[in-house]
């Protein structure tokens, strides 16, 4: 019988991480993906409870408050965290729970979850990835160039990870990811 398990997947934006996430709750039925709170306001398309739960700073505060976050930080002026007691929930449902989130949440919810698998999502090269922010068309120079300095930190942290996936041929990628989450869950 499968149990649950908590993945943790992160890697510099542009990586491919939310494309991967997507394909693997399609081929893993026991898969459940995690939902952030943000205090950033809503972007186009994005819908409260699916996308993320849009909060106050007031309301985000209150929850680091009563330790009702998992993981929690400040990235270009907004608050992003993944609450608890939901993510406690499906781990006893038997879900396999998947966190898209920073590196440096990866290593509050580490030190928190010690059962927790690190999954780093990479680009192939670093050309590659500010092509791919760049064919997004949705974010200035300023914050592409932001975004490429914060990616090369976070390449740096990719060896405390307990695998790495570099998001080269998408199909392979997932593949890779499908197996190591079977695999654990079937351990």
């Amino acid at each position: 019988m499968r149990h649950g398990n908590l993945f943790v997947i992160s890697g510099p934006s542009g990586a491919g991480k939310g494309t991967l996430v997507a394909r693997l709750a399609e081929e893993v039925p026991d898969v459940w993906i995690s939902v952030s709170a943000t205090t950033r306001p809503p972007r186009a398309g994005e819908v409260e409870g699916e996308t993320y739960y849009f909060l106050t700073q007031e309301a985000f505060k209150k929850l680091i408050a009563e330790d009702g976050l998992l993981e929690w930080a400040c990235y270009a002026g907004n608050y992003y965290g993944t609450p608890k007691a939901s993510v406690e929930k499906a781990l006893e449902a038997q879900k396999q729970v998947i966190l898209e989130i920073e590196v440096q949440g990866a290593f509050q919810i580490k030190d928190k979850m010690p059962d927790a698998h690190l999954v780093f999502v990479e680009p192939p090269s670093l050309e590659i990835l500010e092509e791919r922010l760049r064919g997004r068309g949705t974010e200035s120079e300023e914050i592409i160039k932001r975004r490429m300095e914060r990616a090369e930190i976070e390449l740096s942290e990719k060896m405390r990870y307990d695998i790495c996936l570099v998001n080269d041929k998408l199909d392979d990628a997932v593949q890779e990811l499908v197996a190591y989450v079977n695999a654990t869950a079937d351990e």
